[in-house]
C-alpha cells in the first residue's frame, strides 16, 4: 500500500490498520493485504488480496473493512475488491509471520513451543484408557481458558480416534499458505486434527513413523500465533505418540485424567509414570465421572470413589514431586449432549456443577509462563 498522501489517506489507512484477519488474528496493514485505497471525493475503494482464492472468510472481512472506513469522518462510501496473493507474497507473508525466519529446504521445521523463550504452557492431556472423558475434558478446559482472555490452542493428537471438531463444533478446513497451516477457531480456540484432512469419517491406519510426522507438523507448520496455553488432546496408553511428544515437546506438563474405578486408575498410574522416563513434569490428575447427583441431593457413586485421589499420591510417590488432584467432575448428561452439540458445557451452561468444576480446574492451569531468558532485566551497576 502506498504512504497515504493527505489528512483522509491517512485516517483511512489508520482505520484500515484497526482491521485484524480473522485467522492470522494480526492487522491487515501489516499482512501486506491491503494492495491499494483509492478516494474519489468520499468514495473510498480498498483493493484487499487474500491468502487464497474462495477465502470463506470474505464476507467477515469485507464487513469489518466497511464499518472501520464508514467511521472515518469525509467517506461517503466503502467497497472492498478482493484479489489473491502471488506465490512470492504468499511466501513473505509466511517469512514475517515466522518472525523472519525463512527455513531452508531440508531442515527440521521448528516448533516454537520447544523454544527456550516460548512464553506458552503445554498441557498433554492423557489417560491411562479410553473412554474416561479425556477429550470431553480438554476441550472443555480449553474453551474455559479462552473464555478467561487467555489465547489458546488444541491439538488433536489422539490422530485414530479424533472427536475434538466435533466437540468444538466446527467443520472448518485449515487454510494453506504455502508451507505454512492457519487452524480454524471455533469458541475462541485454535485447533486442528487429523479430521480436518480426512474425507467424511474415515479411518486413519498410519504407523509411528507417520504418527510422528503428523504431530511434528501440528507443532511446527501450523502458525498458532502468540499462545498463552496449548492442549494437546493425546491417544489413550502410552504409545508412539506420548514417545513422540517427549522427543518433540520436552517441556510439556502432563495432565492425568481417570475415573474413580480401580481398574482406570491402575492404567491412569501407569500413563503417567511414563514422565519419569521422557523426564516431564505431571501438573496434576482430574478425576471425570466421580458420581451422579440425584434429585434429592445426594450423590450416586457409579464408578466407585477414590480412583483420582489414588492416582494423585501413587504418582506423587513413584515421582517424588507433589502431584495434585485438580478436581473432581460429576457424572452429568450435559457434558455428552454439549460435547454432540459442539457447544463446551462450561459455555453452554456455566452454572451446570460439571461447568463450574471444569471451570475450577482451568483457573489452576491458567497461568501465563514468563521467561527471562533473552530479556533485559533493567538492572545497572551501583
Amino acid at each position: 500500500m502506498a504512504a497515504p498522501t493527505s489528512v483522509l489517506d491517512q485516517a483511512i489507512h489508520e482505520a484500515l490498520a484497526t482491521v485484524d484477519d480473522p485467522e492470522i488474528k494480526r492487522p491487515i496493514t501489516d499482512l501486506g493485504m491491503v494492495k491499494a485505497v483509492t478516494v474519489d471525493d468520499g468514495a473510498v475503494r480498498v483493493e484487499l488480496l487474500l491468502t487464497v482464492a474462495g477465502c470463506p472468510l470474505k464476507d467477515t472481512l469485507r464487513g469489518d473493512i466497511t464499518a472501520a472506513v464508514s467511521a472515518v469522518a469525509g467517506v461517503s462510501s466503502v467497497a472492498v475488491d478482493f484479489g489473491v496473493m502471488s506465490p512470492q507474497q504468499r511466501q513473505e507473508l509466511q517469512t514475517r509471520l515466522r518472525g523472519g525466519a525463512g527455513g531452508a529446504a531440508g531442515e527440521e521445521p521448528v516448533i516454537p513451543f520447544a523454544q527456550p523463550g516460548s512464553r506458552t504452557r503445554v498441557y498433554a492431556v492423557a489417560s491411562g484408557k479410553g473412554g474416561v472423558g479425556k477429550s470431553s475434558v480438554t476441550v472443555n478446559l480449553a474453551a474455559s481458558l479462552a473464555a478467561k482472555g487467555l489465547s489458546v490452542g488444541v491439538v488433536d493428537a489422539d490422530i485414530y480416534g479424533f472427536s475434538v471438531p466435533r466437540m468444538l463444533g466446527t467443520e472448518a478446513r485449515p487454510t494453506r499458505v504455502e508451507e505454512m497451516i492457519m487452524p480454524p477457531q471455533a469458541h475462541g480456540v485454535k485447533v486442528i486434527s487429523i479430521g480436518m484432512f480426512t474425507p467424511g469419517n474415515a479411518a486413519v491406519v498410519w504407523r509411528g513413523p507417520m504418527l510422528h510426522r503428523a504431530l511434528q507438523q501440528f507443532l511446527a507448520d501450523v502458525y498458532w500465533g502468540e499462545l498463552d496455553v496449548l492442549l494437546l488432546d493425546l491417544p489413550p496408553g502410552t504409545g508412539d505418540i506420548a514417545i513422540s511428544l517427549a522427543q518433540l515437546l520436552p517441556n510439556a506438563e502432563i495432565l492425568v485424567v481417570t475415573t474413580p474405578q480401580t481398574a482406570a486408575a491402575e492404567v491412569a498410574e501407569r500413563a503417567g509414570a511414563i514422565a519419569l522416563q521422557t523426564h516431564q513434569r505431571i501438573v496434576g490428575v482430574v478425576e471425570n465421572m466421580s458420581w451422579l447427583e440425584l434429585p434429592d441431593g445426594s450423590r450416586m457413586e457409579i464408578f466407585g470413589a477414590g480412583g483420582g485421589q489414588t492416582v494423585a499420591d501413587s504418582l506423587t510417590r513413584v515421582i517424588g514431586a507433589p502431584v495434585p488432584l485438580l478436581g473432581q467432575i460429576p457424572l452429568d448428561t450435559r457434558v455428552r449432549e454439549s460435547g454432540d452439540n459442539g457447544v463446551p458445557i462450561v459455555l453452554a451452561d456455566p452454572q451446570a456443577p460439571a461447568a463450574l468444576a471444569l471451570d475450577a480446574v482451568a483457573t489452576r492451569l491458567a497461568v501465563r509462563r514468563e521467561s527471562l531468558v533473552g530479556r533485559s532485566l533493567g538492572l545497572s551497576p551501583a
